[in-house]
């Protein structure tokens, strides 16, 4: 196994692993986002008052990308285990 394989695995687990956080923690930072403006507006410095809306918007994320997050880490694993580790066994 050279370095490169080593690098290119790390990348595209990386990749992968920005994939499918990405969705969440856009829904979190939104509604967090809104949350901040809405205290701001009615000067309510309340810190637990985000921590619902968050959790709910993070639910409705999951839900609505859970089928392609689903098919994204089956495609990688697969990909992982059909061609990529035979491939490094077979070098």
């Amino acid at each position: 196994m050279t370095p490169d394989t080593v690098i290119d695995l790390g990348q595209s687990a990386l990749t992968v692993t920005v994939l499918l956080a990405a969705p969440l923690l856009i829904a979190a930072l939104l509604t967090g986002l809104f949350i901040g403006l809405f205290q701001a507006a009615t000067q309510i410095q309340e810190q637990t008052l985000s921590f619902i809306p968050k959790l709910l918007a993070m639910v409705v994320a999951l839900v609505a990308t859970g089928p392609w997050l689903l098919q994204t880490i089956l495609d990688y694993t697969n990909d992982l285990i059909v061609s990529t580790i035979p491939r490094i066994l077979g070098s």
